[in-house]
């Protein structure tokens, strides 16, 4: 395949196109993807416009890749601290193409490297457009977008399918749970308040810690759970099984209702000391488990400041509401399916990031 050496800089132009005060869309950029928008609440006549296949990115925050390529709006705005580009040859290299370029690991450590300021580092257009590449053939950069797409878009399916899994699931639990449905619409007097202890298995000291620079050296095999989602891949792993973990410390422990950050695993994984790892007990299932923990405000036992926190101690002896066996045997039977599609699915999500990387590997930078 023959690749031809080009500087980003030939082949894309930065857009300083600012809002003319239309009622457009203000998006701000994360890692992930675009922060969805909101609505106009100030000035907005110095933010910048992008279009459709522009690149959108924070020059402060490079180290994150905080770099997002919109594929969604026909137009919108985004701070005037961000930055725009666009690529100006598309007979050369297309956007989807170079959207996957610049997600890769060496870029990142590119844009960390050409970072310049005193107070804080920046990259901005200007560093990037120096950095050399090779182009391969269009035909080739086009398979690799299009197949690129099909994975992005069946993750995206299953996430949608599983989303309505948990909606559901959630509205099975509030019309047992919260309006009493089943029973008249009175609480069964069978019930009885207990606590966290009586109805969830603690497993927290199975948990081990791995610094980044244990994991750098790691075959990326079995997913390494920190407070609220994957932080890594790993060689190696400690729990096989179903599990919840529930965010022990961290920038966030509880959602704005005060309801805990709450991950339902099953498979092999490592896990960090920023989660509590559960299961349930005395009845409860990790189904049942995940959406009684999730249904309670658990504000009052958040400690700590600059730092939030959950404790062990604080946790097992929060009270929560315990039906009676039978009424939680009806209820793990109803709500069991769906959890059991959502796993699966999540299972095939998984399959389908690792066939990604697979091919994302194939990149010629």
């Amino acid at each position: 395949m023959k690749l031809i050496k080009y500087k980003l800089g030939d082949l894309i132009r930065q857009r300083r196109q600012k809002n003319d005060s239309n009622d457009l869309p203000i998006c701000g950029v994360t890692r992930d993807g675009f922060i969805p928008p909101k609505q106009q609440d100030a000035d907005t006549s110095l933010y910048n416009v992008f279009y459709l296949k522009d690149f959108v990115f924070n020059p402060a925050r490079m180290e994150l890749n905080a770099i997002v390529f919109n594929d969604r709006y026909e137009k919108a705005i985004c701070s005037s601290l961000y930055e725009v580009f666009y690529v100006h040859r598309p007979e050369v290299i297309l956007p989807e193409y170079l959207a996957l370029l610049v997600k890769q690991d060496w870029f990142t450590r590119y844009c960390k490297f050409m970072g310049s300021g005193s107070a804080r580092e920046y990259c901005r257009v200007a560093n990037i457009s120096e950095l050399e590449i090779e182009v391969p053939p269009i035909e080739f950069q086009a398979e690799m977008a299009r197949d690129n797409q099909i994975i992005r878009d069946r993750i995206e399916l299953k996430r949608r399918i599983n989303d309505n899994l948990l909606a559901t699931a959630q509205a099975v639990y509030k019309a047992w749970f919260v309006e009493y449905k089943p029973f008249g619409g009175n609480c069964p007097i069978s019930w009885r308040v207990g606590s966290v202890d009586e109805i969830a298995e603690f497993f927290d000291s199975m948990r081990k810690p791995l610094s980044s620079l244990e994991r750098a050296d790691m075959a990326r095999i079995y997913p390494y759970y920190g407070a609220v989602s994957i932080v890594d891949y790993v060689d190696d792993y400690i729990f096989d099984g179903e599990y919840l973990l529930l965010s022990e410390d961290g920038i966030y422990v509880v959602d704005d209702s005060g309801h805990p950050l709450l991950q339902h695993i099953i498979g092999k994984f490592w896990a960090n000391n920023h989660a509590h790892i559960l299961k349930g007990k005395a009845g409860f299932t990790e189904d049942s488990l995940y959406l009684f923990l999730s249904n309670t405000n658990m504000s009052p036992i958040v400690t700590g400041a600059a730092q939030p926190k959950i404790n062990q101690a604080n946790l097992k002896s929060f009270p929560i509401t315990i039906p009676d066996s039978e009424v939680l045997d009806r209820f793990n039977s109803v709500v069991h399916p769906l959890f059991d599609g959502k796993l699966n699915n999540e299972k095939e999500i998984r399959k389908l990031e690792t066939i990604r990387e697979l091919l994302l590997s194939r990149l010629v930078s």
